[in-house]
């Protein structure tokens, strides 16, 4: 096994993945910006070292720092965690280059996955069902204007670089769609360096539901249940639950293998995520596939009574997978606890948190990095906790959650914990009743 990993990221999961090699026997290395010299990962890793100023793009983007970290400390694999270089093809080439083992996925998958428009040919070779649309790239707007007739409005336009809810337009018409060819083009040029365009059938209020997978380097595959993602804000996602209260036994079984044919179709190491959209008559549709560990791993792990990130680990050692398909018997939530203030259109909130209690209690979990004094600093992203419960039943998970989030304490700055209270007590929440729109109409 792996005698020293690096953990090129920061926070909370930083935190999650240092816990998980202390429990394996296996020493760690935090990196940290100048920002983070206080956070609790840095703390409580093995070793860490400082890889250069707050700037993301000065620090953990910065490839040559992290190299050199890991290399002066003899770190034999890099683990990427979720954001900032996890869904890098380059960096994992670069620790492939330099004898490291990058726990996560292959430059080749990443790169089959990475770019929307060969995983949709890919997906669509492997018979996963997949939303109608341009066949690849689209070459020009009159090509657009072609494929738009055929797949008929509404459109959804997607750079074909994008992620993270950039790089998206919705078309109702031909007007619409010139002025999105040609704004979308530029955006997506600006911010990744690929106007590269395609075009998808707008799926109308649909659910978000996502499929968590394992593979190992032998082929063998596995679905470990999936998760529901729909409450979400400008495509951020801000509660997770499993199982979905959208789901039949049926969808399920269908959408973990088609899962389990996207990973075998690139021959995907690791766990991975599957993601897809379901409409109101609970057709499914391939959206994308996540090439590293997610945010909402915590609620699968709390339902099948496993450690994700130590599967992830020893499956990157090369492994078999030791996960089977799963069926969830239990149900759990996950609330992100964001450092923003709800009244304020949920901007973002940093600063010194003065006072934090955390919730305790049978079926209880938190994942944070913050403590009272800990200064929560502006540049990156705006999550400071995750808030997980789990319970027999959905009804007691939301009870749980209730409680749990009523007793959660973090003062000195606003945090999304009332938004959160007041989403548990709607009654279209908790009747199950919501789509990816359900924000829309939310009234906090």
């Amino acid at each position: 096994m792996f005698k020293k990993i690096l953990i090129a990221n920061r926070g909370e999961i930083a935190l999650r993945v240092i816990r998980t090699c202390k429990e394996m026997g296996i020493k760690t290395v935090a990196v940290y910006s100048k920002a983070d010299a206080e956070s609790l990962h840095v703390r409580f890793a093995d070793e860490a070292v400082c890889i250069g100023p707050a700037s993301s793009a000065e620090s953990y983007l910065k490839i040559p720092n992290i190299m050199a970290a890991a290399e002066i400390t003899n770190a034999d694999a890099i683990h990427p965690g979720y954001g900032f270089l996890s869904e890098n093809a380059n960096f994992s080439r670069i620790c492939q280059e330099h004898g490291i083992k990058f726990i996560g996925a292959s430059p080749e998958n990443i790169e089959a996955m990475g770019d929307k428009a060969s995983a949709k040919q890919t997906m669509d070779d492997a018979g996963v069902p997949t939303i109608p649309g341009s066949p690849g790239l689209l070459t020009s707007f009159e090509h657009a204007l072609e494929v738009a007739k055929k797949v008929k409005y509404p459109i959804m336009l997607k750079a074909t670089a994008g992620g993270g809810g950039k790089g998206m337009r919705v078309c109702h018409n031909d007007e619409d769609l010139e002025e999105g060819w040609n704004k979308t083009r530029r955006e997506a040029g600006a911010a990744f360096g690929n106007d590269g365009m395609y075009m998808e059938k707008f799926i109308e209020d649909p659910r978000h539901i996502e499929i968590q997978i394992a593979s190992d380097r032998n082929g063998h595959a596995c679905h470990l249940s999936e998760r529901d993602c729909s409450i979400q804000r400008r495509h951020q996602k801000l509660v997770e639950e499993t199982p979905s209260p959208y789901m039949t036994d049926e969808l399920r079984e269908q959408m973990g293998q088609a899962a389990i044919r996207a990973a075998e179709a690139v021959k995907y190491e690791g766990v991975g995520t599957v993601e897809f959209l379901v409409d109101k008559h609970r057709d499914f549709y391939f959206m994308e596939m996540n090439t590293r560990i997610q945010v909402e791993h915590t609620i699968t792990e709390e339902v099948i009574n496993y450690d994700l990130i130590k599967e992830q680990i020893k499956l990157a050692w090369g492994d078999p997978i030791s996960g089977r398909n799963y069926y969830p018997k239990m149900h759990a939530i996950q609330c992100r606890i964001n450092a923003e203030d709800p009244d304020r259109d949920f901007a973002p909130s940093p600063g010194d948190i003065t006072d934090y209690h955390a919730p305790g209690g049978h079926g209880i979990r938190i994942d944070t990095h913050a403590y009272a004094g800990y200064r929560v600093p502006p540049y990156y992203d705006s999550m400071i906790s995750k808030l997980i419960v789990v319970a027999q039943s959905r009804e007691e998970a939301i009870k749980k959650m209730q409680r749990a989030l009523d007793e959660y304490i973090i003062e000195g700055i606003k945090t999304t914990i009332p938004f959160h209270q007041k989403l548990m007590k709607n009654d279209k929440f908790k009747e199950g009743d919501f789509t990816t729109k359900f924000m829309e109409t939310f009234e906090y």
